[in-house]
């Protein structure tokens, strides 16, 4: 059975680069009926922190991404113990008591001589002997891999296709600490074999990780899953996407106001496509995915194509689910939400008009609390001439049944008789009921806000008209 995985370090939060590898590991299991596996690398044990691992997890759970486990690397110290005793045993390991100051002389040496700076095998048993070497009393080695002095590491990249490395360019690669924590390229080999995964992927910023990781299959006899290395995600500007620019937090981009299937739509076609579809569902994304038409180049990130995406999302989703969506950033701008329209219908009225819940939070906030006009606007639109007309309006309101068809009726009619053009009412209405010019169809936007809410406004305003 085909399992994947993604397996995050809890150091920081679930960024942009690693859930859509996420997405593309879970979305091939999903396709062939395999298994997706979360793991949660937390060796790391000065950086990682409770903090982030609940990041990752409630960023892949608000992005739909189900999974196995999560497992956690720290719990599983004795398999990481009882794989290096078999390659102890087997002597494709050894113990090492090179200091870290040796280590540094050691390099500094090879730098001056314009080499490559590398771990000289120094410990290895036959040379610790020829070289006279004894273990410092009291000093708790670590353990190295003994990486095959010649020969190759070759695989077909299910992404970047043939990749070749000369084991000649690996030095012994530490795999267990002194204090029993195993290094990364021991640990994820581990796993990996005792989570049976089939199917390796991640970035490409791993392709060097790779050889020595199939060297330790092979000592241990192992079966090799297949790997495929993803490019990395770039900014705008080309350079590699970080802090600078801007949200590469997946929960910023909930606080920002983005769907989450459009977060996941916008991350499947980041560096992978079908055919010039742009908007489709996580069910189509299933269907569809292979590795063959991942881009062998690095992707950018584009902000507003990401915009546009969740303004597709957004004129589609459902009203009762946006109301309870936007509900929470009302709340957040002072809004009493219970004093004022059924948000499901105001939803429903703006939804086209906005890019993000908090553009949408926006649109509605005068339908929830009573707005504030600009005074350039004010001076714009509201002048002695009109006063007449939407006094006669006013009067009109008061009485007419509240209905779109009769607040039309009404505004017509007072267009009519002051031979004057629509814009010219319909301007400084909508700045005395809703604090801005930009709302949708004026009858509609009075007949959600409500007869008693528009009278209000109105008068209060035209008393600060000029006289």
């Amino acid at each position: 059975m085909t399992r994947t995985r993604f397996a995050p370090s809890p150091t920081g939060y679930l960024h942009i680069g690693g859930a859509r590898t996420a997405l593309y590991c879970w979305a091939f299991a999903k396709k062939l009926g395999g298994s997706f596996v979360l793991r949660v690398e937390d060796t790391d044990q000065e950086r990682s922190t409770q903090a982030s691992v609940q990041a990752i997890l409630d960023g892949m759970r608000w992005l739909g991404l189900d999974y196995e486990g999560p497992y956690f690397q720290m719990k599983r110290l004795e398999s990481y113990q009882r794989v290096v005793d078999v390659l102890l045993k087997s002597g494709h390991a050894y113990p090492c008591y090179a200091s870290k100051e040796e280590l540094d002389e050691m390099r500094e040496g090879q730098r001056a001589r314009h080499e490559k700076p590398r771990y000289d095998g120094r410990w290895r048993p036959e040379n610790a002997k020829h070289l006279g070497l004894t273990p410092s009393v009291g000093v708790k080695p670590v353990i190295r891999f003994r990486n095959p002095d010649d020969g190759e590491v070759a695989w077909n990249d299910l992404v970047k296709g043939p990749i070749c490395i000369q084991n000649s360019e690996l030095d012994d690669l530490v795999i267990m600490r002194a204090d029993g924590i195993p290094t990364y390229n021991f640990g994820v080999v581990v796993d990996d074999i005792d989570m049976k995964m089939t199917h390796v992927i991640r970035g490409d910023d791993h392709v060097n990780n790779t050889p020595r990781q199939i060297n330790i299959y092979r000592a241990l006899g192992e079966t090799l899953p297949q790997f495929g290395h993803v490019p990395m995600i770039l900014g705008p500007d080309g350079e590699r996407l970080s802090k600078r620019h801007g949200a590469v937090s997946v929960m910023q981009y909930s606080e920002e106001g983005f769907l989450p299937e459009a977060l996941v739509n916008y991350l499947a076609r980041l560096g992978w496509s079908h055919g010039d579809e742009e908007k489709f569902s996580a069910e189509q994304l299933i269907e569809w995915f292979d590795f063959e038409h991942i881009s062998r180049s690095p992707a950018r990130f584009d902000g507003e194509k990401l915009k546009w995406l969740n303004q597709q999302y957004l004129k589609q989703a459902d009203d009762t689910r946006l109301a309870a969506l936007t509900h929470p950033f009302l709340e957040k701008m002072g809004c009493n939400v219970d004093e004022g329209p059924d948000l499901s219908r105001v939803v429903g009225l703006l939804k086209s008009r906005v890019n993000t819940l908090i553009e949408l939070a926006q649109a509605a906030e005068y339908f929830y609390r009573n707005p504030n006009a600009p005074e350039d606007l004010k001076l714009l639109h509201y002048g002695a001439t009109i006063k007449p007309a939407l006094v006669q309006l006013l009067g009109h309101l008061e009485s007419i049944d509240w209905e779109r068809g009769f607040i039309n009726t009404a505004i017509k009619s007072v267009i009519t008789e002051h031979k004057i053009k629509m814009p010219q009412l319909a301007m400084p209405l909508r700045l005395m009921v809703t604090g801005t010019v930009h709302t949708p169809s004026i009858d509609v936007t009075l007949e959600l806000l409500g007869r008693e809410v528009v009278l209000s406004r109105m008068r209060s305003q035209l008393a600060v008209f000029p006289l």
